[in-house]
């Protein structure tokens, strides 16, 4: 009796063992692999003199959580999906510890068609696995499924959101000398609406108190900010892009869908948009998501880089990554940080198995041979 509990026991722990690599210290063994970008000093901006007082600000940037609501999605996708970006996330706290944490838009999935009652439940989820520690701050945009693409959005939705994230049309965070624009892009329709006017009005004074502050003398002191630095752009849509015929990253769209044109408005921002933002913020780098692949590209019109981060969910992307950034008011570095590959814990989770399924039956067929022996033994020595 006492070798079939040790058998069961060794097949049990090999289970347990196999199920906390995969859920639990696999994220550890791959994310313990991703350090902070090193801010490179020859690519200093050496017109901007930062305070003494400066720290250098760790941010951590991801997009495209997409929780899922309760009409669309099966329970073990919503379960399988959401434990695994609670690790992910959870485990970056631990190890990486970023001062700011980005989350750019589509929080939610059926944030646009769902009740009061689900949305309070949506919220809860959403701090529950997006938890981040005391002495780290969390600042979110809006994305078209948390209320809709523009034509969809009524004052209703954009102020249920606003509420509950203090995510205004257009919102102006200054960390430590750097400062960051965080937009809602269906408010760059530039039709006048109840949310794009605002936004406008918004963008022009930001706009102009930024350069007020580069240019003290021609302005009133009143309005300008205590430093002044190029700001970083942060928001849902991508910049205007044909396509992602041009993108390069391991992350990248797949083949058939990298030549796929993309519409303004709907996968990107408008043209028209995107160079009135270029000229009126002058970024030095700009953060989106929305297509839920990776992608870099450069804008030679306001020397600005452009990172449109992959989708954080398994559900949208196998392989994803968010990015580690490090800013100064004259200075900044970006890196990317892969999570675990879906398809490599599935892998994984077959090989054990198949292992265990090998050990257990060659196991169970020592053993029974060894009953067998054990059992003629004791028959011999019966007189």
């Amino acid at each position: 009796m006492g070798m079939y509990r040790t058998y069961f026991t060794r097949i049990s722990c090999s289970c347990f063992s196999l199920f906390f690599l995969c859920e639990y210290l696999i994220y550890y063994f791959v994310l313990i692999q991703c350090s902070w970008p090193v801010l490179d000093p020859r690519k200093a901006d050496q017109t901007i003199e930062p305070k003494d007082s400066n720290q250098m600000v760790k941010v951590m940037l991801l997009a495209d959580t997409h929780l899922l609501g309760p009409k669309h999605g099966h329970w073990f996708d919503k379960l399988r999906r959401e434990w695994q970006m609670y690790r992910a996330f959870q485990t970056a706290m631990f190890l990486q510890k970023p001062d700011v944490v980005f989350i750019l838009g589509d929080l939610f999935d059926e944030g646009q068609w769902c009740s009061p009652e689900e949305f309070n439940a949506y919220i809860d989820r959403f701090h529950s696995i997006f938890h981040v520690p005391a002495g780290t701050k969390l600042f979110v945009a809006v994305g078209n499924h948390d209320i809709g693409f523009h034509y969809k959005i009524t004052p209703y939705l954009q102020k249920r959101f606003t509420d509950a994230f203090e995510a205004p049309p257009v919102r102006l965070i200054t960390l430590e000398g750097s400062h960051f624009v965080l937009l809602n892009s269906m408010a760059m329709e530039g039709d006048g609406c109840f949310l794009c006017r605002p936004a406008e009005v918004l963008l022009s004074k930001i706009s102009r108190r930024l350069k007020c502050t580069k240019n003290p003398s021609q302005c009133s002191k009143s309005i300008s900010l205590s430093q002044y630095s190029r700001p970083i752009l942060l928001q849902h849509f991508p910049l205007y892009r044909e396509s992602d015929e041009d993108c390069n990253e391991p992350d990248e769209a797949p083949e058939d869908e990298k030549s796929q044109k993309f519409r303004e408005r709907m996968e990107c921002i408008s043209r028209e948009s995107t160079f009135s933002l270029l000229d009126m913020l002058k970024p030095r780098v700009s953060f989106g998501g929305h297509t839920h692949h990776g992608c870099h590209r450069y804008h030679t019109l306001s020397n600005t880089h452009e990172f449109t981060l992959p989708s954080f969910s398994w559900r949208n992307k196998n392989n994803p990554s968010y990015a580690l950034a490090v800013f100064t008011p004259n200075n900044y570095e970006v890196s990317k940080c892969y999570m675990p590959q879906e398809s490599t814990v599935i892998f994984l989770y077959f090989s054990g198995i198949l292992m265990i399924l090998i050990y257990a039956a060659f196991s169970y067929k020592f053993l029974c041979r060894r009953q067998r022996l054990f059992k003629e033994r004791e028959r011999k020595k019966q007189p």
